[in-house]
């Protein structure tokens, strides 16, 4: 409660990019969560992981895009998450 009150008397802006750095990661989490019901192989989540780390790298120097620079690169740290998940069941 303290913090929402020094965020509310700092500025609002900074509340918003608080929730939005929640967002950049809910999106991807939740697209994420789905397509680990879809069954898919170790070699997809590699080109998935390899494709948010390119994204990531377009993006940091796009004039526009940068700013949402959070969602390829969680969605390459989720998608290295669930691969490691993957590994561990296939080995245990």
């Amino acid at each position: 409660m303290i913090l929402v009150i020094i965020i509310d008397l700092r500025d609002e802006t900074m509340l918003q990019r608080a929730l939005g750095s929640g967002w950049g990661v809910l999106i991807p989490g939740g697209v994420l969560a789905l397509l680990g019901f879809a069954g898919l192989s170790v070699e997809t989540w590699k080109g998935l992981i390899v494709l948010g780390l390119l994204l990531t790298c377009v993006m940091i120097w796009h004039r526009q895009l940068r700013h949402f620079v959070l969602l390829p690169s969680a969605f390459a740290l989720i998608s290295g998450m669930i691969l490691v998940m993957m590994n561990m069941k296939l080995m245990g």
